[in-house]
Protein backbone atom coordinates (compact mmCIF):
# COMPACT_ATOMS: atom_id res chain seq x y z
CA UNK A 1 0.00 0.00 0.00
CA UNK A 2 1.24 3.59 -0.55
CA UNK A 3 0.70 6.10 1.70
CA UNK A 4 0.16 9.83 0.91
CA UNK A 5 2.08 13.00 2.99
CA UNK A 6 1.49 16.51 2.88
CA UNK A 7 3.71 18.68 4.49
CA UNK A 8 4.47 22.61 4.29
CA UNK A 9 7.60 23.64 3.38
CA UNK A 10 9.36 25.82 5.49
CA UNK A 11 11.41 28.76 5.60
CA UNK A 12 14.43 27.01 5.70
CA UNK A 13 13.69 25.54 2.15
CA UNK A 14 12.58 28.30 0.49
CA UNK A 15 14.21 28.43 -2.77
CA UNK A 16 15.64 25.35 -2.63
CA UNK A 17 15.44 23.02 -5.13
CA UNK A 18 12.68 20.01 -5.10
CA UNK A 19 14.71 17.64 -5.28
CA UNK A 20 16.72 18.47 -2.04
CA UNK A 21 14.53 20.05 0.25
CA UNK A 22 12.07 17.20 0.12
CA UNK A 23 15.17 14.58 0.74
CA UNK A 24 15.68 16.54 3.55
CA UNK A 25 12.13 16.66 4.67
CA UNK A 26 11.68 12.98 4.08
CA UNK A 27 15.21 11.68 5.18
CA UNK A 28 15.60 10.15 1.87
CA UNK A 29 18.10 10.41 -0.81
CA UNK A 30 17.67 13.05 -3.53
CA UNK A 31 17.56 9.70 -6.02
CA UNK A 32 14.76 8.31 -4.10
CA UNK A 33 12.91 11.75 -4.43
CA UNK A 34 14.17 12.29 -8.42
CA UNK A 35 12.06 9.11 -9.35
CA UNK A 36 8.69 10.15 -6.73
CA UNK A 37 9.03 13.54 -9.14
CA UNK A 38 9.25 10.87 -12.34
CA UNK A 39 6.79 8.77 -11.61
CA UNK A 40 4.03 12.16 -11.05
CA UNK A 41 4.26 11.35 -6.81
CA UNK A 42 5.11 14.40 -5.95
CA UNK A 43 2.70 17.53 -6.53
CA UNK A 44 3.55 21.29 -5.26
CA UNK A 45 0.24 23.17 -4.14
CA UNK A 46 -1.95 20.88 -6.30
CA UNK A 47 0.17 20.70 -9.23
CA UNK A 48 3.06 18.12 -10.37
CA UNK A 49 6.76 19.23 -8.97
CA UNK A 50 9.43 18.63 -11.48
CA UNK A 51 12.85 17.63 -9.53
CA UNK A 52 14.43 21.07 -10.98
CA UNK A 53 11.32 23.32 -9.67
CA UNK A 54 11.98 25.79 -6.32
CA UNK A 55 10.22 25.26 -3.10
CA UNK A 56 8.24 28.43 -1.45
CA UNK A 57 7.84 29.24 2.00
CA UNK A 58 4.43 28.47 2.63
CA UNK A 59 3.72 26.16 -0.06
CA UNK A 60 1.95 22.40 0.42
CA UNK A 61 3.91 19.58 -0.76
CA UNK A 62 2.29 16.43 -1.47
CA UNK A 63 4.01 12.90 -1.71
CA UNK A 64 2.73 9.41 -2.32
CA UNK A 65 5.17 7.12 -0.66
CA UNK A 66 5.21 3.58 -2.19
CA UNK A 67 5.26 0.63 0.32
CA UNK A 68 8.12 -1.37 1.64
CA UNK A 69 10.00 -2.85 -0.71
CA UNK A 70 11.14 -6.37 -0.11
CA UNK A 71 14.57 -6.74 0.29
CA UNK A 72 16.85 -8.37 -1.79
CA UNK A 73 17.40 -11.83 -1.68
CA UNK A 74 20.90 -13.38 -0.76
CA UNK A 75 21.83 -15.76 -3.69
CA UNK A 76 24.13 -18.36 -3.12
CA UNK A 77 26.68 -17.66 -6.22
CA UNK A 78 30.43 -18.68 -6.68
CA UNK A 79 32.47 -15.77 -7.23
CA UNK A 80 35.47 -16.18 -9.11
CA UNK A 81 38.48 -14.52 -7.00
CA UNK A 82 36.40 -13.56 -3.96
CA UNK A 83 39.47 -15.44 -1.57
CA UNK A 84 39.21 -15.54 2.24
CA UNK A 85 42.45 -14.11 3.99
CA UNK A 86 41.39 -15.33 7.26
CA UNK A 87 38.39 -17.08 9.00
CA UNK A 88 37.94 -17.79 12.86
CA UNK A 89 34.34 -18.40 15.14
CA UNK A 90 34.03 -14.22 15.21
CA UNK A 91 34.79 -13.00 12.03
CA UNK A 92 35.83 -13.74 8.09
CA UNK A 93 38.19 -11.17 6.05
CA UNK A 94 38.21 -11.62 2.61
CA UNK A 95 40.24 -10.16 -0.58
CA UNK A 96 37.27 -8.87 -2.86
CA UNK A 97 38.08 -8.77 -6.71
CA UNK A 98 36.61 -5.91 -9.13
CA UNK A 99 33.29 -5.43 -10.43
CA UNK A 100 31.59 -7.39 -6.99
CA UNK A 101 29.17 -5.54 -4.78
CA UNK A 102 29.44 -6.07 -0.97
CA UNK A 103 25.59 -7.05 -0.73
CA UNK A 104 22.48 -6.96 -2.77
CA UNK A 105 20.67 -4.00 -3.81
CA UNK A 106 17.86 -2.89 -6.19
CA UNK A 107 19.29 -2.65 -9.71
CA UNK A 108 22.17 -4.57 -8.52
CA UNK A 109 22.28 -7.75 -10.47
CA UNK A 110 26.23 -8.49 -10.43
CA UNK A 111 27.92 -10.94 -7.89
CA UNK A 112 28.09 -10.08 -4.35
CA UNK A 113 30.55 -10.68 -1.17
CA UNK A 114 27.92 -12.03 0.83
CA UNK A 115 26.67 -14.11 -2.25
CA UNK A 116 29.94 -15.56 -2.66
CA UNK A 117 30.87 -16.31 1.11
CA UNK A 118 27.16 -18.32 1.09
CA UNK A 119 27.98 -20.40 -1.63
CA UNK A 120 31.85 -21.11 0.83
CA UNK A 121 29.44 -22.21 3.43
CA UNK A 122 30.19 -19.27 5.78
CA UNK A 123 27.67 -18.26 8.02
CA UNK A 124 27.75 -14.97 9.33
CA UNK A 125 25.93 -12.83 12.23
CA UNK A 126 22.31 -12.31 11.73
CA UNK A 127 22.59 -8.53 12.87
CA UNK A 128 21.61 -5.95 10.32
CA UNK A 129 18.92 -5.54 7.69
CA UNK A 130 18.62 -9.12 6.35
CA UNK A 131 20.05 -8.47 3.19
CA UNK A 132 23.27 -7.23 4.64
CA UNK A 133 23.61 -9.70 7.68
CA UNK A 134 27.37 -9.41 9.07
CA UNK A 135 28.36 -6.52 7.15
CA UNK A 136 30.52 -3.63 9.20
CA UNK A 137 31.61 -2.00 6.32
CA UNK A 138 31.63 -1.69 2.76
CA UNK A 139 34.01 -1.19 -0.32
CA UNK A 140 32.54 0.27 -3.91
CA UNK A 141 32.00 -2.56 -6.80
CA UNK A 142 34.85 -0.96 -8.23
CA UNK A 143 37.60 -0.84 -5.62
CA UNK A 144 39.57 -3.90 -4.97
CA UNK A 145 40.88 -5.39 -1.72
CA UNK A 146 40.69 -6.51 1.81
CA UNK A 147 37.17 -6.13 3.81
CA UNK A 148 36.21 -7.90 7.29
CA UNK A 149 33.11 -9.12 7.83
CA UNK A 150 31.46 -10.21 11.13
CA UNK A 151 30.21 -14.55 11.90
CA UNK A 152 29.24 -13.49 15.66
CA UNK A 153 26.95 -11.08 17.04
CA UNK A 154 29.56 -9.76 19.64
CA UNK A 155 31.93 -8.96 16.63
CA UNK A 156 29.15 -7.81 14.84
CA UNK A 157 28.76 -5.08 17.98
CA UNK A 158 32.59 -4.66 18.14
CA UNK A 159 33.47 -3.94 14.95
CA UNK A 160 30.48 -1.64 13.74
CA UNK A 161 31.34 0.51 17.30
CA UNK A 162 35.22 0.22 16.38
CA UNK A 163 34.24 1.73 12.24
CA UNK A 164 31.96 4.24 14.21
CA UNK A 165 34.43 5.86 16.82
CA UNK A 166 37.77 5.39 14.24
CA UNK A 167 39.66 2.92 15.79
CA UNK A 168 39.87 0.84 12.56
CA UNK A 169 42.59 1.67 10.53
CA UNK A 170 42.08 1.67 6.94
CA UNK A 171 44.63 2.03 4.62
CA UNK A 172 44.36 2.35 1.07
CA UNK A 173 46.88 2.54 -2.01
CA UNK A 174 45.87 4.93 -5.07
CA UNK A 175 47.84 5.80 -8.39
CA UNK A 176 46.91 9.28 -8.74
CA UNK A 177 47.30 12.08 -11.69
CA UNK A 178 50.16 14.36 -10.89
CA UNK A 179 52.31 15.10 -8.39
CA UNK A 180 49.94 16.18 -5.18
CA UNK A 181 52.16 18.92 -3.20
CA UNK A 182 52.72 18.63 -0.52
CA UNK A 183 53.92 15.22 -1.05
CA UNK A 184 52.49 14.49 2.50
CA UNK A 185 49.25 16.02 3.82
CA UNK A 186 45.81 16.28 4.55
CA UNK A 187 42.28 17.07 2.74
CA UNK A 188 39.94 18.08 4.56
CA UNK A 189 37.04 18.76 2.77
CA UNK A 190 32.85 18.33 2.89
CA UNK A 191 31.77 15.93 1.11
CA UNK A 192 27.95 15.68 -0.10
CA UNK A 193 25.95 14.16 -2.99
CA UNK A 194 26.93 16.12 -6.16
CA UNK A 195 24.75 19.09 -6.56
CA UNK A 196 23.90 18.25 -10.40
CA UNK A 197 25.16 14.77 -10.77
CA UNK A 198 22.75 12.27 -9.40
CA UNK A 199 25.51 9.15 -8.83
CA UNK A 200 28.04 11.35 -7.93
CA UNK A 201 29.69 13.03 -4.57
CA UNK A 202 31.23 16.02 -4.34
CA UNK A 203 33.10 18.73 -2.17
CA UNK A 204 30.47 20.80 -0.77
CA UNK A 205 30.43 23.94 2.09
CA UNK A 206 27.50 22.08 3.99
CA UNK A 207 28.90 18.39 2.97
CA UNK A 208 29.34 16.12 6.05
CA UNK A 209 32.85 16.32 7.51
CA UNK A 210 35.63 13.92 5.51
CA UNK A 211 39.12 14.06 6.18
CA UNK A 212 41.39 11.89 3.94
CA UNK A 213 45.39 11.90 5.09
CA UNK A 214 47.86 10.58 2.35
CA UNK A 215 51.35 10.34 1.99
CA UNK A 216 53.64 9.70 -1.65
CA UNK A 217 55.28 6.21 -1.76
CA UNK A 218 56.53 6.15 -5.35
CA UNK A 219 56.32 9.16 -8.28
CA UNK A 220 56.38 8.59 -11.72
CA UNK A 221 56.64 11.15 -14.49
CA UNK A 222 52.54 11.29 -14.87
CA UNK A 223 51.92 10.05 -11.53
CA UNK A 224 52.05 9.04 -7.86
CA UNK A 225 51.56 6.35 -6.20
CA UNK A 226 49.72 7.49 -2.30
CA UNK A 227 49.01 5.93 0.73
CA UNK A 228 46.21 6.96 1.92
CA UNK A 229 44.39 6.55 5.72
CA UNK A 230 41.21 7.51 5.95
CA UNK A 231 40.06 9.46 8.53
CA UNK A 232 36.28 9.69 7.66
CA UNK A 233 34.72 6.64 5.03
CA UNK A 234 32.32 8.84 2.75
CA UNK A 235 31.22 7.20 -0.24
CA UNK A 236 33.46 8.05 -2.93
CA UNK A 237 36.03 9.83 -0.49
CA UNK A 238 39.52 9.24 -1.41
CA UNK A 239 38.31 9.64 -5.58
CA UNK A 240 36.01 13.42 -4.67
CA UNK A 241 38.87 14.40 -2.51
CA UNK A 242 41.95 13.48 -5.34
CA UNK A 243 39.55 15.35 -7.60
CA UNK A 244 38.91 18.49 -5.76
CA UNK A 245 42.98 18.99 -5.38
CA UNK A 246 43.16 17.88 -9.08
CA UNK A 247 45.16 14.48 -8.96
CA UNK A 248 42.34 12.49 -9.76
CA UNK A 249 42.17 8.44 -9.62
CA UNK A 250 44.41 7.11 -12.66
CA UNK A 251 41.56 5.15 -14.59
CA UNK A 252 38.58 7.12 -12.77
CA UNK A 253 37.02 8.85 -15.75
CA UNK A 254 33.80 9.41 -13.05
CA UNK A 255 35.98 12.19 -11.25
CA UNK A 256 38.00 13.49 -13.98
CA UNK A 257 40.68 11.65 -14.90
CA UNK A 258 42.69 11.66 -18.24
CA UNK A 259 41.48 8.87 -20.58
CA UNK A 260 44.23 8.60 -22.56
CA UNK A 261 46.38 7.89 -19.73
CA UNK A 262 44.27 4.93 -18.52
CA UNK A 263 44.18 3.61 -21.97
CA UNK A 264 48.02 3.60 -22.02
CA UNK A 265 48.05 1.33 -19.10
CA UNK A 266 45.58 -0.52 -20.15
CA UNK A 267 43.25 0.33 -17.33
CA UNK A 268 39.65 0.07 -17.20
CA UNK A 269 38.27 1.16 -13.55
CA UNK A 270 40.13 3.75 -11.58
CA UNK A 271 43.39 2.91 -9.60
CA UNK A 272 42.66 2.43 -5.96
CA UNK A 273 42.85 -0.57 -3.47
CA UNK A 274 42.12 -1.52 -0.29
CA UNK A 275 45.60 -3.05 0.71
CA UNK A 276 45.41 -3.07 5.13
CA UNK A 277 43.22 -3.31 7.80
CA UNK A 278 44.15 -3.01 11.25
CA UNK A 279 41.16 -3.42 14.10
CA UNK A 280 41.26 -5.15 17.68
CA UNK A 281 40.27 -8.34 17.34
CA UNK A 282 36.24 -8.72 18.74
CA UNK A 283 36.91 -12.37 20.25
CA UNK A 284 40.50 -11.83 22.33
CA UNK A 285 41.52 -8.18 22.09
CA UNK A 286 44.83 -8.30 20.57
CA UNK A 287 45.09 -5.68 17.35
CA UNK A 288 45.36 -8.02 14.16
CA UNK A 289 46.35 -6.62 10.76
CA UNK A 290 45.33 -7.93 7.38
CA UNK A 291 46.63 -7.48 3.74
CA UNK A 292 45.62 -7.91 0.17
CA UNK A 293 47.94 -7.53 -2.92
CA UNK A 294 47.11 -5.71 -5.79
CA UNK A 295 45.26 -7.32 -8.69
CA UNK A 296 46.87 -8.18 -12.03
CA UNK A 297 45.92 -5.04 -13.76
CA UNK A 298 47.14 -2.33 -11.33
CA UNK A 299 50.33 -4.01 -10.89
CA UNK A 300 51.01 -4.10 -14.71
CA UNK A 301 49.80 -0.67 -14.60
CA UNK A 302 52.76 0.24 -12.31
CA UNK A 303 55.07 -1.96 -13.99
CA UNK A 304 54.49 0.09 -17.54
CA UNK A 305 55.03 3.54 -15.54
CA UNK A 306 58.23 2.35 -14.32
CA UNK A 307 59.66 1.32 -17.09
CA UNK A 308 58.45 4.02 -19.37
CA UNK A 309 60.44 6.58 -16.69
CA UNK A 310 63.65 4.49 -17.44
Amino acid sequence: MSELRTLPVPDGLDGMRVDSGLAKLLGVSRNTVVALTTSGDVELDGAPAGKSDRLLAGSWLEVRLPGEETPPEIVAVPVEGLTIVHEDDDIVVVNKPIGVAVHPSPGWEGPTVLGGLAAAGVNLAVSGPSERQGVVHRLDAGTTGVMVLAKSERAYSALKRAFKERTVDKHYHALVQGHPDPSRGTIDAPIDRHPRVDHKFAVVTDGKPSVTHYETVEAFRAASLVDVKLETGRTHQIRVHFSAVRHPCVGDLTYGADPTLARRLGLTRQWLHAYSLSFEHPGYGDRVTFDSDYPADLSEALEQLREQDH
